[in-house]
């Protein structure tokens, strides 16, 4: 396992000497698997680590899993930062989904000890059986070629995912070799979410009728999806550069002709690239979505706005789109 995970590391250049890392740690058997394992590398590696763990106060097993996980940095002397929130009332609040405002949560968090440490990349546990779930539910939501890259092992050259090309069954049979006794989940197993939907019956239904090798199969097309996506992304990039008439007042304009006078997949590209330079994600965003704009930009007849999606507002006016952050 530890040469498994040393082999991603250099593969994508995950880590480089010096590197100051913060990993998020829930105490399941993934995150304790990459702690264990980052820990025995560290030396090796030259690089230092920290512990980024957060109550979600969801679950009566919370803060049980919330000791365990104090307990297991003490054992190997790792500095642990701990949050305790209630997520479910911050989600009422935010009138957001459970899932979504943990997530929003957590990775607040990890920022918030990344400054506090120094350091310069944040580690997350997430596996190859993540991905390929991510790309089946980007697939099941529409989101074109682009969901079919699933979870990449590097973001913005600070989020990394180590654990990436291993599978969730070594990641569980590492922790009983090594004792580590992690927490378990058990809500990973109650089908009331979209995700665990796929982990526990459709891809156990695939690879029982259709094909075992599911996860390598749909990883391989990741990897051919990926490479192909990078050569488009650079020539995205030069299209708007070209196309960019502003960037003031957090919003980001471009010129409607120029737009207009693109490939069709090159306008759908753009949009994501505009909606990701304004937003910092492109998430909720659907093919749908994107096909509106398109269509609003075609059909210019006077000041015309669609809201996609809460957090945005697409306008087209005086020969020039508009792509305004809502708070």
């Amino acid at each position: 396992m530890k040469d498994r995970i040393l082999n991603t590391i250099k593969k994508y250049n995950l880590i480089q000497d010096g590197d100051k890392i913060v990993i998020g740690v829930s105490g399941g058997p993934d995150s304790i698997c990459l702690l264990h394992v980052l820990n025995e590398l560290k030396n090796e590696l030259n690089f230092k680590i920290f512990v980024a763990h957060v109550n979600h106060m969801i679950r009566e097993e919370a803060d049980e899993e919330t000791k365990y996980v104090v307990n297991f940095c003490k054992n190997l002397n790792i500095e642990c930062f701990v949050k305790k929130i209630d997520v479910i009332h911050i989600s009422k609040q935010e009138k957001n989904g459970t899932e979504e405002t943990g997530r929003k949560i957590r990775y607040e968090f990890f920022e918030e000890i990344l400054t506090k440490t120094n350091s310069n990349k944040i580690a997350t546990a997430h596996n190859i059986n993540d991905k390929i779930e991510t790309i089946i539910l980007n697939v099941l939501r529409g989101s074109g070629t682009n969901g079919l890259k699933g979870i990449e092992p590097i973001r913005d050259n600070k989020f990394i995912r180590p654990l990436i090309e291993i599978e969730r069954a070594d990641i569980e049979e590492y922790c009983i070799k090594n004792n580590l006794q992690p927490k378990i989940d058990k809500s990973n197993y109650e089908n009331i979410y979209r995700r665990n939907k796929i982990r526990n019956v459709v891809i156990p239904y695939i690879k029982e009728e259709f094909n075992p090798n599911i996860i390598k199969t749909l990883n391989r097309l990741s990897d051919v999806i990926i490479e192909e996506n990078d050569y488009i992304e650079k020539i995205t990039e030069d299209i708007y550069n070209n196309i960019l008439i502003s960037k003031e007042n957090n919003e980001l304009v471009l010129n409607l002709k120029k737009f207009n006078n693109q490939e069709l997949v090159i306008k759908r590209r753009i949009i994501l690239y505009t909606i990701n330079k304004l937003l910092g994600t492109t998430e909720g965003i659907e093919k749908i979505n994107i096909d509106d704009i398109i269509k609003l930009c075609e059909n210019n007849i006077g000041n015309k706005y669609l809201v996609p999606i809460k957090k945005l507002k697409v306008l087209v006016k005086n020969g020039k789109i508009f792509f305004i952050p809502l708070l």
